[in-house]
């Protein structure tokens, strides 16, 4: 039985309690009326009520040693990431909702909430996408108040909360035809979660019903999460079901509603789906894939799907930062080793095998035919932030940088109304790679990967800063304010850069009163002589390394480096301003002699933005190019190109073979280079981030598919 849509309903429990001071008051009165005893009792309710969520709130901010300076308290105003984030805010999250509104995916809703006449259409997973653009628009809200998209939510909500049936279950295409459910749904609740989705759905309500309330105040999609969480919590668990969801994600889910109601059965859920994975005793096997082949305390390696296995080890982190499980740090620490040595790609794509979305075996990275599916890439970035937040190294932001300027923001197009699923490092412009297409597309059938974007972009001010106690991070170099506390002191950073074109970065202290702390300022590996955290990549030009300068109030400074980071002790005073110079050479890259693919191949990087040939300005070719003077590269910035890029430029060599006479021209070239995550943005075409080294390795390997 479905849920009325009747407004005002369900609005009893004690979570939607009115922070309405006259709604309080007009019920007080009616107590006292009643008996002064009932009115001690309701102050009392109320006072333990927000003790309690207090304290839970406090449980989840400091459950990591390293705690992040929330993205609401940090306001981005930088030229990279502000249009970035703009365009999300103006286009990408209303052209998404219009892409819901024309697929059926918000007409389900209302079909499910008995509001229009219907049947079921697309994918059994479909309703997740709705979750993640709410999620997306409620961290939208937060940084820019929108009337009108603040009531297109409530009005999506309404529609939501109808679809849901009485006793919490929430899954259109079962709730629309239970007799007919959708393909790989199963016929039954519950009967086939190795393909249904019906938990990794409600993970991402989960998710995106905090992040709504967190942003509005308002508790009617919380409700919602509320009411289906409990059901997941009375059907799974000890003596119940033991089954666990084939594609992960819930267990996020899970630990952030802990994290706003104080519920620990919510925790403890999250925990037992973590604990049943590789439990042969508890349920059938569903095999590597889901990483459910042993234990999660037992994994070593990544295996599987990519993003089914980056969400588990955010959820692992999760809990283990809670709850101190040392096990299952200890298990991805591992994994996060394994990643970083022999299966992560030089722009941060994981998940080398088009079939099945899979990681390879170690160091299997092929180039034209990687997967690297953008929801892989934010998936990564995720688990890099808890891994740093449980650890304090800058290892793992540096991997997460990485991620950022290259194999993340590739997947959706400068003017955020197409995208990439795929993310090869290498086309011809012929093989359709990305879901039939060869370059971007506007939406696909199965649209996880624009819908992870959406939800992603706004949240990135919440991956600049941190803090633990009185030490302060300074983890990306985004231009932008951060305000938080030391002690009683409120503090400001304000942070100028034209990063990631120039490595010249200005912090200005704003404090009304002296406060002593640490300020812990990121030294990228690049900067250090390292590609990234392992032998995978080096550095193959020999270049001098040049050392990060770094000024206060016009004075160089000696500073000592702990964990990747310049650590600068001193008592800060108002105005106080750092200036931090970090030398942005072109690098030269090669590959472990491991991966096959790249034998003989060079890559280039400037700062943290890798870079590729893409054909349209390569003579309309990008596979038949040789750089002949590696020693001699110009490098300039042109505003006017792609959104403003700096480009590389060199002189090199075309090989033009003759299909008639079977013979081959050397052109002598100059070849120009552009940002990784820029190319496809101008129609389709031939692309490289590889470049042969030499002649005779272009002539073995032409159009050779890695």
């Amino acid at each position: 039985m479905k849920r009325s849509l009747v407004k005002g309903q369900n609005n009893t429990s004690l979570l939607t309690c009115e922070k309405n001071q006259y709604r309080i008051t007009i019920y007080l009165h009616w107590l006292q009326k009643k008996n002064k005893f009932y009115v001690h009792v309701f102050i009392l309710g109320i006072l333990f009520f927000i003790v309690r969520n207090s304290y839970s709130q406090k449980l989840i901010q400091e459950a990591y040693p390293f705690q992040p300076i929330a993205f609401n308290k940090v306001k981005v105003e930088d030229k990279f990431w502000s249009a970035r984030i703009e365009t999300n805010r103006k286009v990408t999250i209303p052209y998404e909702f219009r892409k819901c509104e024309k697929t059926g995916r918000l007409d389900n809703f209302a079909v499910a909430a008995g509001v229009k006449k219907g049947k079921f259409v697309g994918i059994r997973y479909n309703d997740s996408d709705v979750f993640k653009i709410i999620e997306g628009a409620s961290y939208s809200l937060q940084q820019h108040y929108d009337p009108q998209l603040d009531a297109y939510l409530d009005s999506i909500i309404g529609l939501i909360a109808g679809a849901q049936e009485e006793d919490g279950y929430l899954y259109t295409n079962r709730t629309i035809d239970p007799q007919n459910p959708a393909k790989n749904a199963g016929n039954q609740r519950w009967c086939y979660l190795s393909s249904s989705h019906e938990l990794y759905n409600v993970g991402h309500m989960y998710e995106a019903a905090v992040a709504h309330y967190l942003a509005t105040n308002k508790k009617e999609f919380l409700n919602v999460a509320i009411r289906n969480a409990n059901l997941i919590c009375n059907v799974f668990g000890p003596g119940k079901i033991h089954l666990v969801p084939g594609h992960e994600e819930i267990e996020i889910g899970l630990v952030r509603l802990y994290g706003v109601t104080g519920e620990k059965k919510y925790l403890d859920m999250a925990k037992f789906f973590l604990d049943e994975r590789g439990n042969k005793k508890g349920h059938k096997l569903y095999g590597s894939y889901c990483q459910d082949h042993i234990p999660v305390i037992r994994q070593t390696k990544a295996v599987g799907h990519a993003v089914r296995a980056a969400y588990l080890y955010c959820g692992m982190a999760d809990v283990a930062a809670i709850t101190k499980d040392t096990a299952y740090i200890h298990a991805i620490d591992k994994i996060w080793s394994n990643v970083v040595g022999t299966k992560l790609y030089i722009t941060g794509g994981i998940g080398a095998r088009h079939q099945g979305e899979m990681f390879g075996d170690d160091y299997e990275l092929p180039n034209m035919t990687a997967y690297n599916e953008t929801c892989a890439s934010i998936a990564n970035a995720m688990w890099n932030y808890r891994m740093f937040l449980l650890h304090g190294e800058s290892k793992y932001i540096d991997v997460l940088e990485r991620i950022l300027y290259n194999g993340l923001i590739s997947g959706v197009s400068l003017d955020g109304k197409k995208f990439f699923y795929v993310n090869p490092l290498k086309s011809d412009g012929k093989y359709k790679f990305n879901q039939g297409f060869c370059t971007r597309k506007p939406w696909f059938n199965c649209s996880c990967c624009p819908t992870n974007i959406v939800r992603f972009l706004p949240s990135i001010p919440g991956y600049i800063y941190a803090m633990k106690k009185n030490d302060i991070y300074v983890n990306l170099f985004i231009g932008s304010t951060a305000s938080f506390k030391v002690g009683v002191n409120k503090i400001e950073l304000k942070q100028e850069t034209d990063y990631p074109w120039n490595g010249k970065i200005k912090i200005t202290v704003n404090s009304h009163n002296k406060q002593q702390f640490r300020l812990f300022l990121r030294i990228p590996s690049w900067a250090k002589g390292q590609v990234i955290p392992s032998n995978l990549y080096t550095f193959s030009d020999n270049k001098k390394i040049k050392p990060v300068l770094i000024k206060i109030n016009n004075k160089k400074v000696k500073y000592h480096i702990l964990n990747g980071y310049a650590v600068i002790n001193r008592t800060w005073e108002n105005n106080d301003e750092i200036f931090i110079d970090i030398p942005m050479e072109i690098r030269r890259i090669v590959a472990n002699e491991k991966v096959e693919a790249d034998r003989g191949y060079e890559a280039y990087q400037r700062g943290p933005i890798v870079y590729c040939l893409e054909g349209i300005d390569n003579n309309g070719n990008a596979l038949n190019t040789i750089i002949t003077n590696k020693n001699k590269i110009d490098y300039s910035f042109m505003a006017d190109l792609l959104g403003g890029v700096m480009v590389l430029q060199f002189k090199g060599q075309q090989v033009w073979e003759n299909d008639k006479t079977q013979t081959e021209e050397v052109i002598n070239t100059k070849l120009t280079a552009i940002p990784y995550y820029a190319w496809s943005n101008r129609g389709a075409g031939s692309m490289t981030v590889w470049i042969p080294s030499e002649k005779n390795i272009f002539k073995k390997k032409f159009f050779n598919k890695n």
